[in-house]
């Protein structure tokens, strides 16, 4: 077992836990993160790294991926340390005004505060209803995309009418043989996109077929077709690999265990510092809710930058907490790195 010892534990290394970290090292609190993915970044990292976002102030347009590099170099010269692949378990308060988390890894981080940052909670992929699905998990079945040359000159097959899934229509056609299956004619993806999908079809770059996933052929964990049904009828498409896009399942996990107050199964906090119900633990991001929340990503910077100040006063409470502008605070500026 490993101990650590820290001000700020996040739980959560997606967008607004990085900005947390750079709002509280300006206010001198040293952060360590969990996260149970194997990567920096949360879903924009492992679910649509490539996908463009249009609502970050001052970007017209930023790819997910680009907007996590950004904020790790913004919180670079904080050095905050990462505990990937690993879900925050057991909670336990210490007595002396510090909290303790037991990971999955086994690892103890002793922190002052506690911030929950975790996006959707431990997220697992909705599986089609498919017997024997399992056995070609992650050989040629895969709910996200990490590498799209992966596929490069295969037979691809994407279920689903949702953003994700058009968008990898759209994008694994230019390297690859793709093939679309959804239930309906509808879409959930914005218009654009669909349109993108309608116009490859048009000119025979993609497939698409009406139906829903009936059963799966192949050995040794490779497929190599897929049976498909609408209105009774069956349908065989050869393919190298499936890939479907039916959303994700938020969990909790172990947080649900934690006495914290929940609506919806998401934390509920105040609109003042984002405190939970319990003093020193906080929750900011999509795992949160208030009245008026709204789940962008712009919302969880705000909750962060209020969060912080609160935390510095636990974490300090002696000190007295100046707030300080970035563009003018020569303190912030030689915590930067700025000459």
């Amino acid at each position: 077992m490993k101990k650590f010892n820290t001000d700020i534990l996040i739980i959560g290394a997606g967008p607004v836990g990085l900005f947390a970290v750079f709002e509280l090292g300006l206010l001198d609190m040293k952060c360590h993160l969990i996260d149970n993915l194997d990567k920096i970044g949360g879903q924009c990292s492992e679910l649509y790294p490539d996908k463009p976002i249009y609502d970050i102030p001052s970007r017209v347009r930023i790819s997910a991926q680009e907007l996590v590099d950004d904020l790790m170099n913004q919180c670079k010269p904080f050095n905050p340390t990462f505990h990937l692949n690993q879900n925050a378990e057991e909670l336990s308060n210490n007595g002396d005004g510090e909290w303790t988390i037991k990971t999955s890894s086994n690892n103890e981080i002793t922190a002052k505060c506690i911030v929950i940052a975790a996006g959707a909670g431990s997220f697992t992929p909705r599986k089609p209803p498919v017997k024997n699905i399992e056995e070609f998990e992650g050989k040629s079945v895969f709910y996200a995309i990490k590498n799209k040359q992966v596929f490069a000159n295969k037979n691809v097959l994407i279920v689903g009418g949702g953003d994700s899934a058009i968008d990898w229509v759209n994008e694994l056609s230019k390297i690859a043989k793709v093939t679309l299956v959804h239930r309906r004619k509808d879409f959930r993806a914005s218009a654009n996109s669909v349109q993108k999908m309608l116009n490859l079809e048009k000119e025979n770059k993609i497939k698409f077929y009406l139906g829903q996933i009936k059963s799966l052929e192949g050995k040794g964990g490779y497929l190599q077709a897929v049976y498909i049904t609408n209105d009774n009828k069956e349908e065989k498409i050869y393919t190298d690999f499936l890939i479907p896009f039916f959303g994700l399942k938020p969990e909790l996990g172990s947080i649900n265990n934690w006495n914290l107050k929940l609506k919806d199964n998401l934390i509920l906090v105040d609109t003042e510092k984002f405190e939970t119900n319990i003093p020193k633990i906080f929750s900011i991001g999509d795992i949160n809710t208030y009245p008026g929340k709204l789940k962008l990503i712009l919302s969880g910077f705000h909750e962060a930058a209020l969060m912080a100040q609160k935390c510095a006063q636990y974490c300090f409470p002696d000190k007295k907490i100046i707030f300080r502008y970035t563009t003018s605070s020569k303190d912030i500026h030689k915590k930067l790195g700025v000459k």
